[in-house]
């Protein structure tokens, strides 16, 4: 096979499709005759209106007479158990002439196969696939996306193999879209080299709009389901620039074909080894605000090829799939990214300096305003996310924080720091080129939390106490005058700290009715002995309505007395609650009256 094909396979159908065993067949021809162990997959999706993908793996040269295959409980990139096994059914183990093989459920992700003698191993089973969402897997009459954790199962031991894998498209559909290299002459055949590279590796099938733009001449595609009416040249244009200016983060680009798998409507996005997983709804680009949020977020997931993929810690990698695997340093792989998000914009010229500033007050503003601060620090964080941050639930305001946004304001803060250090020779930029060309490309290993610290202390030429062991580790008060005072900035309150009337509870709308999902620590609401779950009836004996409740609110001056009428357990209670003072504030980085020439520098080599 050419490792420089593009891995894009336009695969037209004509006539009735191969039978599986001529298929397989066709499958082995990819490996030589004395390799040790064969596994090969086919997946088709005759039925889209019932979701289920059928899988067949077809195993040679397995070295016991009794295996177990076991599905993924999670997908790397989303640190969340997703149990993808619920999805699995009609399990069947038969040999290489199609006889039945003895087979039990030993765990909720793996099923033992006694094969005896057999020198092949079959095994088949049907994957439901109905949530289109970048860490699941979807299969309709539009497009069908495969989240390969989830669909196709590994054998315990042997995740260091390589495999083929086959794909069966719908008649009519034109493309299967994939960062896995192409079998050569084997259409919608692909190879991986081992399972973490399969399972980092999603695929995308349908009738696919083809977009093309190449960087560093090296070929980048964006394979979409739907892109509305926008315009593609401008659409294919802008991310090539953002790509470009990402690449010059690093100076080296770590693979040969990279893809953007825009899957349609849905959720979220999420970085892979040379591809991305992104969802789309054209609709959101039409204003400046949605396009420009659109690119942060393209922006986010391609730089993850470098922070987290090629720089990463110790723990992201090889990774175990049958349970979560901790790290106390997502604050650098995610919040990190986050921060670049802005510079990569601003550096391909498609975010000002203004507007590059803005998105980094609205992250400081979104971590200062997160009671969960004062509790849980970045390091925490990071380590807990297996159990806060994607199943949050109304006690996550008081006792969590986000590491997204915790680690945007600490790589600011290292940035700046090391900036001003060195008299603006070295930068944060200096940071990842060192680990990647130290763990990446020569140790070949992610880095140790105390790794990460020396090399940012070396680059800095200076200790870096505060910011690791204060502000990461601890959560101390930031202090942010310090810190922005190395770029001529300072931190500006665009309310002018004028108080609001707080309730202290949040409110969700619940088919027009205010329900609190939540209530601040210390508030008013705890203090009256109000409840997340309570359903707010009225307010002083007036209605009140999801939308008019902060117009009641707003009406009222902190220490008025309030009556609250709420339904709770089928009973309707009424409280007397104090109202307090609260200080929203919305963070604004702005330049200083009076800026030295060192401060300028700092400034004018950050963002363009």
């Amino acid at each position: 096979m050419r490792t420089g094909n593009i891995p894009m396979t336009k695969y037209w159908r004509a006539g009735a499709i191969l039978p599986v065993a001529v298929a397989l067949a066709v499958l082995l021809c990819v490996f030589p005759a004395d390799a040790a162990l064969e596994l090969h997959y086919m997946l088709s999706m005759e039925r889209p209106n019932m979701h289920y993908f059928h899988v067949e793996l077809r195993c040679e040269g397995l070295p016991s007479d009794s295996h177990e295959f076991r599905m993924p409980t999670w997908t790397p990139g989303y640190y969340r158990i997703m149990d993808y096994s619920r999805n699995v059914v009609n399990f069947r183990a038969v040999d290489g002439n199609g006889r039945p093989l003895r087979f039990e459920k030993t765990a909720k992700n793996a099923w033992k196969v006694v094969s005896g003698k057999a020198s092949v191993v079959v095994v088949g089973y049907d994957v439901y696939a109905f949530n289109r969402f970048v860490a699941d897997s979807y299969l309709g009459d539009d497009c069908a996306f495969i989240t390969p954790a989830g669909v196709f199962m590994y054998v315990h031991g042997m995740l260091g193999n390589p495999v083929t894998v086959g794909i069966r498209p719908l008649d009519g559909w034109s493309h299967v879209a994939t960062g896995l290299d192409p079998v050569n002459g084997k259409p919608g055949t692909f190879y991986a080299a081992d399972f973490d590279t399969l399972y980092d590796c999603p695929i995308l099938a349908g009738n696919l709009e083809i977009l093309e733009f190449e960087v560093l001449g090296l070929p980048h595609r964006i394979a979409a389901v739907d892109l509305g009416d926008m315009d593609r040249v401008k659409f294919a244009g802008d991310l090539k620039r953002m790509a470009e200016a990402a690449v010059s983060v690093i100076g080296h680009i770590p693979y040969r074909h990279y893809i953007f798998l825009i899957i349609g409507p849905g959720r979220g996005g999420l970085e892979h080894l040379n591809s991305c997983a992104l969802t789309l709804n054209p609709a959101r680009l039409k204003t400046q605000a949605g396009y420009k949020s659109w690119q942060a977020f393209v922006a986010h997931e391609f730089f993850h090829l470098y922070n987290v993929k090629a720089i990463r810690p110790v723990a992201l990698g090889p990774f175990e799939y049958d349970r979560e695997n901790y790290t106390r340093m997502l604050w650098v792989s995610e919040g990190l990214t986050v921060y670049y998000e802005y510079l990569i914009l601003n550096r391909a010229g498609l975010l000002t300096r203004r507007e590059a500033l803005d998105s980094l007050g609205s992250v400081i503003s979104r971590y200062e305003l997160s009671p969960g601060r004062r509790i849980q620090s970045a390091t925490a964080s990071s380590f807990d996310t297996w159990l806060h941050f994607f199943s949050r639930d109304e006690h996550a305001i008081n006792s969590t924080v986000s590491y997204y946004n915790a680690g945007a304001v600490l790589g600011l803060l290292l940035d700046l720091k090391i900036r001003h250090e060195t008299g603006s020779r070295a930068s944060l930029d200096d940071v990842m080129k060192v680990l990647y060309q130290e763990f990446y490309q020569k140790k070949k290993r992610g880095f140790t939390d105390k790794e990460f610290r020396r090399v940012c202390e070396n680059t800095a030429g200076a200790g870096l106490k505060e910011i690791f062991e204060d502000y990461a580790e601890a959560a101390a008060e930031i202090d942010y005058a310090k810190y922005l005072s190395y770029a001529g900035l300072e931190l500006a309150d665009e309310r002018g700290g004028v108080p609001s009337t707080t309730l202290g509870a949040r409110i969700e709308d619940r088919n027009g009715v205010p329900v609190i999902s939540g209530i601040e620590w210390n508030s008013p609401a705890a203090g009256a002995g109000l409840s997340a779950g309570d359903e707010i009836i009225s307010m002083d004996g007036v209605r009140v309505t999801a939308r008019a409740f902060n117009e009641i609110l707003s009406a009222r001056k902190p220490g008025q007395r309030i009556r609250v009428s709420f339904f709770r357990r089928n009973k309707i209670n009424e409280v007397e609650v104090i109202l307090g003072a609260k200080v929203e504030k919305s963070y604004r980085l702005k330049p200083v009256a009076e800026s030295s020439a060192a401060q300028r520098a700092v400034l004018e080599g950050w963002l363009k």
